[in-house]
């Protein structure tokens, strides 16, 4: 119990070192911070920008460029019908409750997990039974109901965190933030809470922009909004955040990818559903054997999660805190053919980073059903083939003069039965000469007689098959990701006379958010001249750069650029020839003056190694 504890406080202790760092170099602070801030609001400093710039820039080339993607830009506000079709606003809820005494509100699962997890860490005398019951109810807790959530709160005693007042049982609270368009307010509208359902609106314009072909995939980067009941975490649970969203159409009877072979090799920590019923860990799996032996549903999920594995780690994510993680079947959407979260160790625990689902094709079926636009794709035949059809004909007189007002939505019931219902409602207006028939959208059962409605099969020729296309969906929580990277990134190492810990960011050239540092070694006109010389070659080679002409010692200068991750500093200790120092391995090479623009370039670029450079130039002992 004593190792637990200490892991505990050493994770604490991590986290704040990162935390601190980051706000003091400006990478993110509160959001309105001289007015004492908003929980869940962050604003992005220089450094933080840079950094989100450049993993959205990778995430463009690795994906949009990578696949040809359709890359497309929606509206945050969003109509309520859309996300009444997408099933937000009926389902889109956290089980909260709320201090009784004063109203304060918070997460219900969350209160359960922090005491849970207090216990384990913090409690040396207790007993192995209830370390056990504690651990347990941290795994299913994401599958209890509202009245298991409050039988569990109720019997732990546990009470508001700021008071210890009693707490109301959960219920629940949906997380969009409600607006309304227009001056009149009968418009109503939400925030989105993500971005895919701009793509799925816009799937048949897509389609025919590419040239009414299947595959293809849509892509999307932009701010999502979730009215987070009681946010912390920093970065990880927040109120408005970026996400990159990918939605790749595709036929339901064909999910091989071409290019599955170029990831079917890659092996990674992969987590199926049944390791984590049976209380197995995470183990190496090669992506082309979970495929094959069908722990992956199909080559296109693969595919997708194997990039997601190549651009996690290319970022600087570490594969060893990196694992693939199936959804257990009761945290499955009904209508998911396979979901894996890409979750990544930090010291919060493993978070989720990135879903990559197969959500087969529920979201078109439901827009087209709301909208009455049909979202469907084309496979024309080479030869026709006879198929047997279902043909239904409503008899709309005589079904106008049975239901009045209500005729049309019985009609369209009719019209929308499938195979099995309609062919027993045949057989039974038959014998029977009338069927008791539900219809949703009236809500009731009604009474069809012979003469409303025929219905029978045919054999008709057919030059086309329709069809609505499964979309497989990877979605990026750009955020969290960044968040991530920075505790992967952060290292420390004595200072030079070894009387202090220096705190330094380790971020590949690929997504550090200053490349290289321009330090004249000491105040003088001709060094600057040099400096300022040097700057504009970097500038036309595209590099970010600082220069830094203050007269503080170069160790200390080599630190303040250390702390912001850049990964080489420049120092101009002549007129013809300079130093370029590497962050990490603290060596230096002699490079020309005409020369050091392109250096920096092959190696952020990823052309050469800072291996390769060093065998080429001349090394500097400071």
């Amino acid at each position: 119990m004593e190792g637990v504890q200490q892991e505990a406080q050493n994770r604490e202790a991590f986290r704040q070192a990162v935390t601190n760092t980051l706000e003091r170099r400006l990478f993110y602070i509160p959001s309105f911070k001289i007015y004492r801030g908003v929980a869940g609001l962050y604003d992005y400093g220089p450094p933080g920008c840079a950094v989100k710039s450049n993993v959205l820039a990778f995430w463009r080339q690795h994906f949009v460029l990578e696949e040809n993607m359709l890359e497309v830009d929606c509206p945050c506000v969003t109509p309520e019908v859309v996300l009444k079709a997408s099933g937000h606003v009926d389902k889109f809820t956290d089980l909260m409750v709320k201090d009784e005494k004063i109203g304060t509100c918070y997460r219900a699962d969350h209160l359960l997990k922090d005491f849970c997890k207090d216990k384990l860490e913090r409690d040396p005398n207790l007993p192995a039974e209830k370390a056990a019951e504690f651990k347990h109810v941290l795994a299913v807790l994401d599958d209890l109901s509202s009245e298991e959530l409050g039988a569990k709160i109720k019997e732990y005693g546990i009470t508001a965190p700021d008071t210890k007042n009693p707490l109301s049982a959960p219920y629940p609270f949906n997380l969009m933030f409600q607006t309304s368009i227009g001056p009149s307010g009968v418009s109503p509208g939400y925030m989105r809470p993500e971005t895919a359902q701009g793509i799925f609106v816009n799937f048949k314009d897509l389609y025919y922009y590419n040239g009414n072909k299947l595959p293809f995939a849509a892509a999307q980067i932009g701010q999502a909004f979730r009215n987070e009941i009681s946010p912390r975490q920093g970065l990880l649970r927040v109120r408005e955040f970026t996400l990159a969203e990918i939605e790749h159409f595709v036929d339901p009877e064909d999910k091989s990818h071409p290019k599955f072979p170029d990831v079917a090799k890659l092996e990674f920590l992969m987590f199926p559903r049944e390791d984590q019923v049976s209380g197995r860990s995470a183990r190496r799996i090669h992506i082309g054997e979970a495929v094959a032996q069908g722990i992956v549903n199909n080559e296109t999920l693969g595919y997708f999660i194997g990039r997601v594995y190549l651009f996690l780690t290319q970022l600087g994510i570490d594969k060893d805190r990196l694992r693939f993680r199936q959804h257990l079947a009761n945290e499955m959407a009904h209508y998911a053919a396979d979901c894996w979260d890409a979750e990544i160790e930090c010291s919060h625990g493993w978070i989720e980073c990135v879903g990559i689902a197969d959500r087969s094709a529920y979201d078109l079926r439901a827009h087209t059903d709301k909208s009455g636009v049909p979202l469907v794709a084309h496979e024309k035949f080479t030869e026709p083939r006879e198929v047997e059809k279902l043909i239904i004909v409503p008899v709309k007189k005589e079904l106008g003069l049975a239901f009045k007002g209500n005729q049309r939505m019985v009609v369209e019931a009719l019209e929308a039965m499938g195979e099995k219902e309609a062919m027993e409602m045949k057989a039974t207006l038959e014998s029977k000469g009338e069927a008791a028939f539900h219809v949703c959208t009236l809500d009731k059962v009604v009474t069809i007689n012979k003469d409303m409605v025929s219905i029978s099969k045919e054999m008709k020729k057919e030059h086309q098959r329709v069809f609505t296309p499964s979309v497989i969906e990877p979605s990026f929580g750009i955020g969290r990701i960044i968040y991530c990277l920075y505790e992967h990134s952060f290292n420390t190492r004595p200072s030079k006379d070894g009387d202090e810990q220096m705190h330094f960011f380790c971020f590949p050239p690929l997504v550090a958010p200053i490349k290289c540092t321009v330090f004249p070694l000491v105040q003088n006109q001709q060094y600057e001249e040099v400096a300022r010389q040097i700057a504009r070659s970097l500038t036309a080679y595209g590099i970010s750069y600082k220069i830094d002409i203050t007269g503080t010692s170069i160790g200390k200068r080599y630190a303040r650029t250390d702390e912001l991750g850049v990964p080489f500093a420049i120092t101009v200790d002549s007129t013809s020839s300079v130093t370029i120092r590497e962050r990490d391995s603290k060596q230096q090479i002699r490079v020309n003056v005409d020369e050091v623009a392109s250096v920096i370039k092959e190696v952020i670029d990823g052309q050469s190694t800072w291996g390769d450079v060093l065998w080429r130039y001349p090394t500097h002992s400071s």
